[in-house]
């Protein structure tokens, strides 16, 4: 969670991102909450459908109709001031923050670990897919989390195949560059080349502290778990 917020919030601190609601310009709307739910891509309508059934009345529920009718858009219509301070104000709520933590799991978390380890990758691969996921999302596109996997596969076989955990990690992080430069808003590839590379490059496939890497040239460092006090 520290390693994807030092990207997505420019910061380690992630349990602080929970009313975090901005258009960062990149086609999909509005951006929020801990792993960047998106207005035009369903799973922001998807988690506050969720939180409607479970609080009905909550500060979101009203903005469910625009919410329907913006997916798939970068449009703000039915949205703006209003929704950005009913987010932050459901953000208050820990049934919201709680529903926000397991709709991460379920569509991003869960499924990239699960590949990842189908894959014969340890915590670092496992990593590596969440970010592509969260970035990416799955599917059947050639720029998914699925179909970066599948060009990884066709330059160097994955660790289940007998490959080399390293040689098929560097060909993801390669095919994940070029998804990333498909869009404009992903031009900048620090979070794969000073961050996940960095890494790769160390031989830190189980992710061990400490970790130090950069992300959009800013510097972050995660300590020894002996290190951070209880």
């Amino acid at each position: 969670m520290q390693l994807v917020s030092s990207a997505e919030n420019a910061t380690l601190d992630w349990r602080a991102q929970y009313g975090y609601l901005e258009d960062i310009g990149d086609g999909r709307g509005y951006t929020g909450g801990i792993i960047g739910f998106t207005s035009g891509t369903g799973d922001m309508l998807e988690l506050v459908q969720a939180y409607a059934a479970q609080l009905p009345g909550n500060p979101l529920a009203a903005f469910l109709p625009a919410l329907r009718a913006v997916n798939g858009t970068a449009s703000h219509d039915g949205l703006g001031e209003p929704f950005i301070a009913a987010w932050k104000a459901a953000a208050q709520s820990p049934e919201f923050r709680a529903l926000q933590d397991s709709e991460r799991d379920r569509v991003y978390f869960d499924p990239a670990v699960s590949m990842a380890k189908r894959d014969g990758l340890g915590a670092l691969g496992q990593f590596i897919y969440y970010d592509a996921a969260v970035v990416h999302g799955r599917g059947k596109g050639l720029f998914t989390l699925d179909g970066i996997c599948a060009t990884a596969m066709a330059r160097a076989a994955a660790p289940s195949r007998g490959g080399n955990e390293v040689a098929f990690l560097s060909a993801f992080l390669d095919a994940r560059v070029v998804a990333m430069k498909s869009e404009p808003a992903h031009q900048d590839v620090s979070r794969i080349d000073t961050a996940q590379r960095v890494f790769l490059q160390q031989g830190n496939l189980v992710l061990r502290p400490p970790l130090t890497w950069k992300v959009y040239g800013d510097p972050y460092t995660i300590a020894d778990a002996d290190k951070r006090g209880p």
